[in-house]
């Protein structure tokens, strides 16, 4: 946990594919603890075809099948569902901005960001979701202040050049 924290949480991420992952992740993480989560990280890569987004839109009943008697994963039926239907919805959100990072960084709370992401066909992303969502990615630098981390993300932040 500790080099979870010192390398990856919060740090900006705007690549596509690892943001449809954490997005998967965290709806897997719902009720269990994220330490279960990334003990099970490459289990999940490789049964989520490295979270590649038009793959995995692409899964049919063979797939669920397959995934609902892989041990090396959470084997929870709605969350497996939820994680094919929000490749698609990634997949139209991509289409209508571009890239998913455009549309997630334009989001700072995380209800309005919850209350979209459902509107446009999202399961497993209520509030607490989409709130760990955006601290993982690093929408927001929810390190304590007193982190070394906190200050090191904030001036990456300021440096970041700015896309309009």
């Amino acid at each position: 946990m500790l080099s979870y924290h010192d390398k990856e949480w919060g740090v900006p991420l705007h690549d596509d594919r690892r943001l449809f992952e954490f997005l998967v992740l965290e709806g897997m993480q719902a009720g269990l603890s994220w330490e279960i989560v990334l003990r099970r990280r490459s289990a999940f890569r490789r049964a989520f075809a490295r979270f590649a987004p038009s793959r995995v839109a692409a899964f049919g009943s063979a797939d669920i099948a397959r995934l609902m008697t892989d041990a090396s994963i959470i084997r929870n039926r709605a969350k497996i569902d939820a994680a094919i239907g929000n490749a698609r919805a990634f997949l139209a959100v991509k289409k209508e901005f571009r890239s998913f990072d455009r549309y997630a960084w334009g989001f700072t709370d995380k209800n309005e960001f919850s209350k979209d992401l459902l509107r446009r066909g999202f399961r497993f992303v209520g509030p607490t979701i989409v709130e760990s969502f955006m601290q993982a990615v690093g929408i927001r630098n929810d390190h304590e202040r007193g982190c070394y981390r906190w200050s090191e993300l904030a001036k990456a932040a300021r440096e970041r050049p700015r896309v309009s």
